[in-house]
């Protein structure tokens, strides 16, 4: 079971039919206790960094989240829900993340030509072997997909070693993480055709 944290965020559903077309059971729930039972958790997300961390708190929901990753249950982390992830955001200053993982959420420069927010598709690139990009990774299949994003602010990751994908919108951009059982994409993989399918397939499967 995948359970899909449902804290007013928004973006819920698209995720959970993408699972769904995969054949993944999955539901949208604020509930402790069935955000601790599932075997995978997804924290979804958009909107603005602070309004989206008092929710959490609001909800307690926060707190699950420490005990899911404490457990090693596989968490992903979409758009804001990267972002989350991090100990702060310049959209919010004054408001902490959840500080599961160490790097700054930073706006994208404005730069002649890119529009911000940043719609649309980007190629991905792969500087480290990833759990989740290991269909794009080896074999004759070997590509570098695009996919969608939808974001005015981004990653700079402080350990590099952790970042499993990246793009380039005037600045270079840390796409995708991930440390231990902790994943978590920029971009929306949900919305992202048959390789945003793949990359949650890959999910589900660890």
């Amino acid at each position: 079971m995948i359970a899909i944290i449902d804290y007013d965020a928004g973006n819920l559903k698209s995720v959970q039919k993408a699972f769904a077309a995969l054949g993944q059971e999955c539901i949208i729930t604020g509930s402790h206790d069935e955000i601790r039972k599932a075997d995978k958790v997804v924290l979804p997300g958009v909107g603005a960094f602070g309004q989206a961390m008092q929710q959490l708190k609001k909800y307690e929901l926060d707190k699950v989240i420490y005990e899911v990753v404490g457990k090693n249950t596989p968490l992903l982390g979409i758009c804001l829900g990267l972002q989350l992830l991090f100990s702060g955001s310049e959209e919010s200053k004054g408001i902490e993340g959840l500080g599961i993982l160490d790097g700054n959420i930073l706006r994208l420069p404005k730069e002649e030509g890119l529009k911000i927010p940043h719609i649309g598709w980007n190629l991905l690139e792969f500087p480290r072997e990833s759990r989740l990009f290991s269909d794009f990774q080896t074999g004759e299949t070997r590509k570098k997909p695009y996919v969608y994003f939808v974001h005015s602010y981004y990653l700079k990751a402080d350990d590099e070693t952790i970042v499993t994908a990246t793009t380039e919108y005037g600045v270079h951009i840390h796409a995708s993480v991930e440390a231990g059982n902790v994943f978590a994409c920029q971009f929306h993989p949900e919305k992202s055709s048959t390789a945003g399918l793949d990359i949650l397939k890959r999910f589900a499967k660890l």
